[in-house]
């Protein structure tokens, strides 16, 4: 079996407060999630949303049911976002094939019975980074390229949060249960994401850094606006943000990150903003 899974629990803000360096990880941090011929998923509590990556080099990688979901194929009951950031490769539905160039995405419905990954280059093999949620009807599949994308500009040079949002699986291009997915890049000079921070109670959210330099780390915010908690990370590393914390971070050098949130309401603006001068 190539799928390995952890199950993470909700925490209360409060309990979160007492939370050491380690605790804090341990509870939020998604380590190792792309390692070669392997599925890797964190199945979270926080609106039943699943976190994983897929690596196929030597050969193909099958999605697979976990125990949790009681399910006899994973997509069951279940709808799934998947984005590129590694070399060229494809996913087989069924009996459909979607390639996947860099930065590119595939929405898949429910009730899609088999889901396989593949790289078309051993040398340089795809990295499928996927979020998974329940889904309550079956929509239909469709790939999502980066000139598909709705694209938002947003932040200045100035306080050094200058970045380009790619929505690439929003209710708006793609019809979903709940899943929406999408992308943001930090421009050269620019290290902050999210700020002004904001929470919004009515969706969890996890955030995937890549494109980290080796040598360097981001700096993730969480926590409530008035008492903050932070966790450093390094590239391909995902955090799980509760519905009640920020989320927000800085880097040491420019980056990308992938969010992807689930929860009750599907409109992108739907947030609570939190005035940088009142954070603690």
């Amino acid at each position: 079996m190539s799928t390995q899974y952890q199950v993470r629990y909700a925490a209360s803000p409060q309990d979160v407060k007492s939370y050491n360096t380690n605790r804090l990880r341990d509870e939020f941090l998604i380590q190792n999630l792309m390692e070669n011929d392997q599925i890797n998923l964190v199945y979270s509590h926080y609106d039943r949303y699943i976190t994983g990556g897929v690596v196929p080099v030597s050969k193909k990688v099958a999605l697979e049911s976990i125990d949790p979901l009681k399910s006899e194929y994973f997509l069951e009951r279940r709808e799934l976002g998947i984005i590129n950031v590694g070399g060229k490769g494809s996913i087989i539905v069924n009996d459909e094939t979607f390639e996947l160039e860099y930065k590119e995405a595939l929405y898949i419905g429910r009730e899609n019975e088999s889901v396989v990954f593949c790289s078309e280059d051993a040398l340089n093999p795809a990295k499928f980074y996927i979020n998974s949620t329940p889904a309550h009807k079956t929509f239909p599949i469709k790939k999502i390229s980066q000139n598909d994308a709705e694209i938002v500009e947003l932040g200045v040079l100035e306080t050094a949060n200058a970045r380009t949002i790619r929505k690439l699986i929003v209710n708006s291009l793609v019809e979903t249960c709940q899943l929406q997915m999408g992308m943001t890049e930090l421009k050269t000079g620019s290290v902050w994401n999210t700020m002004p921070a904001h929470v919004h109670d009515r969706r969890m959210e996890v955030y995937f850094y890549f494109e980290v330099p080796e040598d360097q780390a981001v700096c993730h915010f969480m926590g409530e606006p008035t008492e903050t908690r932070h966790i450093w990370m390094q590239n391909n590393q995902a955090v799980i943000s509760p519905p009640w914390s920020i989320h927000s971070g800085s880097g040491t050098s420019n980056y990308i990150f992938i969010w992807g949130m689930a929860g009750e309401n599907l409109d992108y603006g739907d947030m609570d903003h939190c005035k940088i001068n009142e954070l603690k």
